[in-house]
């Protein structure tokens, strides 16, 4: 689902009420069976997924990598 959410939606900038909903079952999913944390690992998934609305900590890697980007370069 993931896969095919990003490439057949997100990616053409559709956000359905409906996709939302299942990222975060499956966020409810992966952190009943013990995930302390979810990494929001493509530049899609944090437009349709606010951390706020995540029950664990979210990790948005575009922004990760923009910090540590800068970070590096004023080193």
């Amino acid at each position: 689902f993931v896969h095919w959410s990003i490439f057949e939606e997100l990616a053409k900038d559709i956000f359905t009420a409906e996709t939302k909903q299942k990222y975060l079952e499956i966020i409810e999913k992966l952190n009943e069976r013990g995930a302390e944390g979810i990494i929001l690992g493509c530049t899609e998934i944090p437009m349709l997924i606010k951390p706020e609305e995540c029950p664990i900590p979210s990790f948005d890697t575009t922004i990760l990598h923009a910090k540590a980007a800068v970070e590096f370069a004023l080193s």
